[in-house]
């Protein structure tokens, strides 16, 4: 017996709330990567103010060991802040986590703005601090955001609706940059003086990037009241919780066409019923390994592949728009920063969000495992485009043609696994498992980001001493630092051949017992069931308070 009010939650009309959804899921993505992305520009201003010394001739630069820490820790509190709340979405409920989440997000954006105090040692490591806690409230977004859209979500544009939450954050890399250079031109308009050079960083500069940091705590402030409203899914209340009326009344209040009394009795069914005991399988159980080990291993070995030529990619983005742009001992602090967003935001609104939006127009059409194949595939070979003439030609010549084929490896990113990664855990676990399991893949993926992040930085340095810049050490360069980074790419695709089920036009319920790769047909040769087809809802509910995680016996 199927519990009526999930079909038809399935089959229901595309309508307003869904898209009301969209915005309020896509805000805490829109804050992620304004947070995430404003750190490069604000790394300059700091490295002006805290390490400048006019008396040397070249403008202040955060070391990089501060620079790295400072991503660290915030990819560090978002692996943790993945697992926590995953964990707790699917035992606490995915609304009551969800305001929580927010909540701890404009509060940290805040206060890294504030950072306590002007001295350099105490504002690194109060902001330090601050990105840390701001990580776990960005990484506590990632699984509640696409459990809750695809448990809303119709089976037909479930894919698309959770695609266009995750593309709210190129919205956000490109107003963490508009919002950059809107604040360092008027700084710099307000603060001009004939007599002052470009190594003289004015007082004001520390002020400017604590307004960048503290703006990203809006557009989330914004939709916290609706965020606490927004009802909890019907699946978690039905399946998780076993209130089907409660789950049926809460639909109803936002989805047209849900009528409560046609439901009524799903409920009349579960009370006459004799219930024999739920399986209570834990995540940590044989059982579990057994049905969904390879779903979670293809989820979590995807993302954390996927990240480490993303991450490490947009941290190479120093080394290309240089050519392009005055270096920085021609330009003030103000300038530098701009320039810095001005790059950003070129890239977000030339490869970035058209990315995202192809992905949203032909992830229903297209299916999320060969996107997602594609897209490895062309991330890797432009990265080997760029790899194999680098030393002769592109570290000599960088030019329009370079950016173009860096560009590219961002659409494909976005129109590929990096969208795809975040919407197929969602789709394929129990609903008592779904948020956790989607916290695991998503905190792997940021262990891969630490590794492109942190590791790749360091790497890509040059290999003699004499070209390393002050504060670097010997690497094994760019070109091979590009080609590890493609074959990366290459690995992803292979993976995604071999291990990742394609889930498109499925119910979640059905997408729980895997099937065929190709996500076409439910049933074998013969015409029967196959053997891995859902068994019914209410065959694996888990019994009222059972945590997700605790064992059989």
């Amino acid at each position: 017996m199927a519990l009526k009010v999930l079909t038809a939650l399935d089959h229901a009309r595309t309508q307003y709330y869904h898209f009301k959804a969209i915005i309020i899921a896509g805000m805490g993505l829109f804050t992620d990567s304004y947070d995430l992305f404003c750190i490069a520009p604000v790394m300059k201003l700091i490295g002006r103010i805290y390490y400048g010394d006019a008396r040397a001739g070249k403008p202040g630069v955060t070391p990089p060991a501060v620079a790295s820490a400072m991503v660290a820790v915030a990819l560090a509190g978002t692996v943790i802040g993945q697992l926590v709340f995953g964990f707790l979405g699917d035992r606490i409920g995915r609304r009551r986590m969800y305001g929580l989440s927010l909540l701890l997000m404009v509060a940290s954006s805040f206060a890294s703005g504030f950072s306590i105090c002007r001295t350099r040692g105490c504002v690194l490591t109060s902001l330090c601090l601050f990105r840390f806690l701001l990580g776990i409230g960005i990484g506590g977004d990632y699984p509640l955001s696409a459990t809750i859209m695809s448990e809303f979500a119709n089976k037909r544009t479930r894919g698309s609706f959770i695609a266009a939450v995750f593309s709210m954050q190129g919205f956000g890399i490109l107003a963490s940059s508009a919002v950059t250079m809107a604040i360092t031109a008027a700084f710099n308009r307000a603060t001009e003086r004939g007599d002052a050079g470009p190594l003289q960083t004015p007082e004001s500069a520390d002020l400017a990037w604590r307004i960048i940091l503290m703006v990203g705590a809006i557009p989330a402030g914004l939709t916290f009241y609706w965020r606490i409203a927004m009802p909890e899914t019907a699946r978690f209340t039905a399946l998780v919780e076993q209130n089907v009326m409660k789950a049926t009344a809460d639909m109803g209040k936002v989805l047209g066409g849900l009528d409560v009394h046609n439901f009524a009795e799903d409920a009349e069914a579960l009370r006459r019923s004799p219930q024999p005991r739920p399986p209570s399988y834990g995540l940590l159980s044989r059982q579990f390994l057994r049905r969904h080990g390879w779903n979670l291993f293809a989820c979590a070995m995807a993302w954390f592949l996927v990240d480490i030529p993303y991450y490490s990619s947009t941290l190479f983005q120093s080394q290309i728009y240089q050519p392009f742009f005055p270096r920085p001992e021609h330009v003030n602090a103000y300038q530098d920063a701009y320039n810095v967003a001005k790059f950003q935001a070129i890239i977000a609104a030339a490869s970035t969000i058209p990315g995202y939006f192809a992905t949203v127009y032909f992830i229903e059409r297209v299916g999320r495992r060969r996107i997602q194949m594609m897209g490895f595939f062309f991330m890797g070979l432009f990265l080997f485009a760029l790899a194999g003439p680098y030393d002769n030609y592109w570290n000599h010549h960088t030019n329009a043609g370079y950016i173009v084929l860096y560009a590219l490896t961002f659409f494909f990113s976005n129109f590929g696994p990096n969208t795809t990664t975040f919407i197929v855990p969602a789709e394929l676990f129990p609903a008592r498992f779904r948020s956790t399991c989607h916290g695991i893949s998503g905190a792997a993926g940021k262990v891969g980001a630490i590794i492109g992040a942190i590791g790749f930085l360091w790497a890509s340095q040059a290999r003699n001493k004499e070209d390393v810049a002050s504060g670097w050490k010997p690497g094994i360069g760019m070109m091979n630092a590009l080609i590890i980074l493609a074959g990366v790419c290459m690995i992803g695709a292979v993976h995604t051949y071999l291990f990742t089920p394609e889930t498109k036009m499925r119910s979640l319920e059905e997408n729980e017992g895997g099937g065929s790769q190709d996500g076409d047909s439910h049933e074998d040769v013969d015409g029967e069931e196959n053997k891995y087809s859902t068994p019914s809802p209410l065959s694996v509910q888990p019994l009222v308070g059972q945590s997700p995680l605790q064992s059989p016996g």
